[in-house]
C-alpha cells in the first residue's frame, strides 16, 4: 500500500476529533471538581452536628429562656446537619470548581477577554463569600432580634431544624448574589450594554432597584431592608469605578453617510 492509498482526513473528521477530545477534558475537570467536593464533604461529615449547632447560633442566642429549635421530621436530626454540610462543602470546594471551569474555557478566550475575566471571575467569589458572612453576622441577627420581639403574647417560637437550615442557606444565596452588583455592571458595560454615562445618570433607578429588591428577600423589618439596600448602592458605586477603570470608552461609530 503506498501513501496515496492511505485516506486523508478531512474537516469532518477533524471537527469530530476535536469535539471528542474536548468531551474528554470535560469530563476530566468535572471529575477532579466531583473529587473535590467530595474530599471536603468527607472531612465535614463527622462535625456535621458541630457545625449546625454554630449555624443556628444567631437564632438560639436571641430566643426567649426555655425556647429551642425543635425536629418536626422523624429523620430531620441525622438529615439536616448532612444537608448543612453538603451546602459548606460546595461552598468551600467553589474556588476549585472554578478553577477548573476556567481551565476549560480559557483556551478559547482572545487575550483581552482573559485579561478582563481573571479579576471579575476573583472579584464574583470573594463578593459572594462577602455576602454570605455579612448575612450571618450583621443581617441575621438583626432579623431574629425583630421576629422574636414581635411574636404575639402566649406563642411560643420553636423553629423546626430543616426549615430554619432551607431560610438561612436561602438568605446567604440572595446576599451573596446581590453583593455580585459589580461585577454585573462590569460585564454589561464589557458588552456595551450600559456606559459610564448611562451608569452615572441611573443612580437613581438602581437606588429603588436597590431598595426594592431588599424589601422582597430581606425579614419584613426596616433594619434587615437598610442593611442589604445600602451596602447594594454603594456597591453599584463600587461597579461604576471598576468600570471607569477597565473599560476603555468606545469611540464613537463614524457616520455612514
Amino acid at each position: 500500500m503506498t501513501t496515496a492509498d492511505i485516506p486523508e482526513s478531512g474537516p469532518e473528521d477533524d471537527l469530530q476529533q476535536g469535539l471528542f477530545s474536548h468531551l474528554l477534558e470535560l469530563r476530566t475537570r468535572l471529575l477532579k471538581s466531583l473529587a473535590a467536593l467530595v474530599l471536603v464533604l468527607l472531612a465535614l461529615v463527622p462535625f456535621a452536628n458541630r457545625l449546625y449547632s454554630q449555624l443556628a447560633a444567631p437564632l438560639v442566642a436571641r430566643l426567649p429562656e426555655g425556647a429551642h429549635l425543635i425536629a418536626t421530621g422523624v429523620t430531620s436530626p441525622f438529615i439536616t446537619p448532612l444537608k448543612l454540610a453538603f451546602y459548606l462543602a460546595l461552598f468551600i470546594s467553589m474556588p476549585v470548581i472554578l478553577y477548573q471551569l476556567w481551565a476549560f474555557v480559557s483556551p478559547g478566550l482572545y487575550k483581552h477577554e482573559k485579561r478582563l475575566a481573571r479579576p471579575l471571575l476573583v472579584a464574583a467569589m470573594a463578593l459572594f463569600y462577602l455576602g454570605c458572612a455579612f448575612a450571618y453576622f450583621l443581617v441575621l441577627p438583626a432579623a431574629f432580634r425583630f421576629l422574636v420581639a414581635v411574636t404575639p403574647s402566649g406563642v411560643e417560637m420553636m423553629t423546626d431544624i430543616s426549615q430554619y437550615l432551607d431560610f438561612v442557606m436561602l438568605m446567604f444565596f440572595a446576599f451573596g448574589l446581590c453583593f455580585e452588583v459589580p461585577v454585573a455592571v462590569v460585564v454589561l458595560a464589557a458588552v456595551g450594554v450600559v456606559d459610564l454615562d448611562k451608569l452615572r445618570s441611573g443612580r437613581r433607578y438602581a437606588i429603588v432597584g436597590a431598595f426594592g429588591v431588599a424589601a422582597v428577600i430581606t425579614p419584613p423589618d426596616i433594619t434587615s431592608m437598610l442593611m442589604l439596600g445600602v451596602p447594594m448602592c454603594l456597591l453599584y458605586e463600587v461597579g461604576v469605578l471598576a468600570v471607569r477603570w477597565l473599560i476603555p470608552p468606545r469611540s464613537p461609530e463614524p457616520d455612514a453617510s
